[in-house]
């Protein structure tokens, strides 16, 4: 390994946390599972985010990610999909306010939380072109482009881990002012707005460019 590639992994370290800081999906929806359900449901999130974007890095270092950045059709169904779900667990949750919030807390509540972080994240096909347009320029032509690749993936998921996990201790410490039954479903009726908003946003942002 020359001295290039720890200049280049720095500057890729840099790119991901600036990426990750910027407000997205994700960090919206992190911390409203955090909020409304808990730290452990918000680490399952967090568990399935990790997830869904280390699944799209290897696709992206296989060369699948760049057959969804080349097809039009492939890019805008996906984009769909995922705002569609976005949106279908916005009802979700406003739905389910009345629910007790200790439900949350059990099993599959947990396994819930993961299996939505996943999914969200393999519908979102910015995450694709991310690992398509933007990784590449910090690997080396001469160098094993395959390796160089999933070492970067895993660096950025690394890297967006980290920062969820941290959104996830902090919004859940909002949890705790949620013991009334009444603030909290208004709290989160109104949180699962927010989240309707972020789908119609994600559509918007995921359609630009």
């Amino acid at each position: 390994m020359s001295d290039g590639i720890p200049a280049s992994l720095a500057a890729f370290l840099l790119v991901s946390v600036l990426i990750e800081l910027t407000p997205g999906p994700n960090m919206v929806w992190l911390a409203i599972v955090a909020a409304t359900e808990g730290r452990k449901s918000g680490f399952a999130a967090v568990a399935g985010v990790a997830s869904g974007l280390a699944i799209v890095g290897l696709a992206a270092a296989l060369g699948l990610a760049a057959l969804i950045a080349a097809s039009p059709v492939l890019y805008d169904s996906l984009r769909w999909a995922g705002a569609l779900y976005l949106l279908w667990m916005a009802w979700d949750g406003w739905r389910g306010a009345d629910e007790d919030p200790a439900i949350a807390m059990r099993g599959y509540g947990l396994a819930r939380s993961f299996r939505r972080g996943l999914i969200t994240n393999l519908l979102n096909p910015k995450a694709a072109i991310f690992f398509v347009a933007v990784l590449p320029g910090f690997t080396r032509p001469e160098g094993a482009i395959l390796g160089e690749t999933i070492l970067l993936s895993v660096v950025y998921v690394a890297v967006a881990t980290a920062i969820h996990a941290a959104i996830v201790v902090m919004a859940g410490l909002a949890s705790r002012l949620l013991d009334d039954p009444v603030q909290s479903r208004l709290v989160r009726r109104g949180l699962s707005l927010c989240l309707a908003l972020v789908a119609l946003w994600f559509l918007i942002a995921t359609g630009a460019g």
